[in-house]
């Protein structure tokens, strides 16, 4: 077995071994926190999923259980990056992608790949507040920014390997904490922010889902979500109850954030049916119930680090 010297294991006596790429993204460093905590192994990927031989070379020297991909480029500080930065989005979001998926249906291993619901936006059949919600039958209806384009493309191509890789469609993911990534943490940062219901992403409750779907080889797309839609202006109210009561906001229009945005920003409600279906024995809370949840596990959580709301400007 030839693992390279900077490449981590992590845990030990594994029942799974899994092989993780995205090892410094946000959701890769949560994955192998959990991994550990479950009692599994953990490689850390180093090889850039793009060099498909070195993919090859490094899946082959791991010999993985179950492979997980959480790497991508999504911009920063948001995804207008991707607007003039096409080719890096291309070389990574597709090409990568494709490579790993690829590799691991040639070679029969269970593929995770944790991507995006952020390719659709309301339509006629689904118009907001009716809570018809996208299917994972439904194909991409937007591609209002470039990072959602290649991801509607990718996601085509992907169904071709779905007898060996599950595609969870994440939705602006919210952590425990006030991290950077967060999208509770961004929109508390922004001057204004829009108020529109939107299927979302609480990370406590389904990146140990993933795993069990990992772990028991479901395949296919997910549309992975809390169930039911949440808005803007739900979450900047619970988060004035629970975290900074001096907390205020204001809103604006969708057209009037067009202006101010290089891409436009995907707004929508996704079905969730059948990943809780899939599922049965675990708890996947509906939004609003998981957001309270969520901002209480935060809120004893900066209580014990002393953590105080800086005032904003006026």
């Amino acid at each position: 077995e030839k693992l390279s010297g900077r490449q981590r294991r992590v845990s030990s006596m594994a029942g799974e071994r899994f092989l993780l790429y995205g090892k410094t993204g946000w959701i890769g460093g949560i994955l192998q926190e959990l991994i550990a905590a479950r009692g599994d192994e953990v490689v850390l990927g180093e090889a850039r999923l793009e060099n498909r031989e070195a993919v090859i070379r490094e899946i082959e020297a791991v010999g993985p259980t179950r492979v997980l991909n959480a790497a991508g480029v999504t911009g920063r500080p948001n995804v207008d990056w991707c607007e003039s930065n096409r080719q890096t989005v291309i070389r990574t979001n597709v090409i990568g992608c494709l490579n790993l998926a690829d590799i691991c249906w040639l070679k029969g291993i269970h593929c995770t790949l944790y991507a995006t619901g952020c390719i659709f936006e309301y339509d006629e059949e689904h118009p907001m507040y009716s809570g018809k919600g996208f299917t994972e039958e439904d194909n991409a209806n937007f591609d209002g920014s470039y990072y959602s384009k290649t991801k509607g493309w990718v996601e085509q191509m992907l169904r071709e390997y779905v007898d060996q890789l599950a595609v969870l469609r994440v939705r602006m993911p919210i952590s425990d904490d006030l991290t950077a990534r967060s999208f509770v943490t961004k929109i508390t940062k922004y001057a204004k922010v829009v108020n529109i219901p939107n299927s979302m992403t609480v990370l406590h409750d389904l990146l140990p889902v993933s795993l069990e779907i990992s772990k028991r080889r479901l395949v296919g797309v997910y549309n992975f979500c809390n169930p039911g839609a949440i808005s803007h202006n739900e979450i900047l109210d619970m988060y004035a109850e629970y975290i900074d009561p001096n907390f205020t906001y204001t809103n604006f229009t969708v057209e009037e954030q067009d202006k101010i945005l290089k891409a436009r920003r995907s707004n929508n409600e996704l079905d969730c049916s059948k990943l809780v279906q899939a599922l049965p024995d675990l708890d996947i809370p509906e939004i609003h119930d998981a957001m309270r949840a969520c901002f209480k596990r935060m809120k004893l959580h900066l209580d014990s680090i002393g953590w105080k709301p800086t005032p904003r400007a006026a």
